[in-house]
């Protein structure tokens, strides 16, 4: 039997952009990218009152901030 040998990389996001939530790190991007797919999701459900627009379209958005942010969050500085 083979075994995934799958490396994972350190964060790179530094203390001061972490926000502690029950014990654990989070890192400030993540939570941005929650709130704002979130806030897009509210908006785009009262806006074309259908849940899949609205869950597409805010599912695409957090995962686009998500990203973004990270990349933005990880230069150095």
């Amino acid at each position: 039997m083979t075994t995934a040998d799958i490396s994972t990389r350190e964060s790179r996001t530094s203390p001061d952009q972490c926000v502690d939530l029950a014990g654990t790190r989070w890192p400030l991007y993540k939570i941005e990218a929650l709130v704002v797919g979130f806030v897009l999701f509210v908006v785009a459900g009262a806006v074309t009152q259908s849940m899949q627009v609205a869950v597409l379209t805010a599912a695409t958005v957090s995962v686009i901030t998500w990203w973004a942010r990270r990349v933005y969050y990880s230069r150095p500085a």
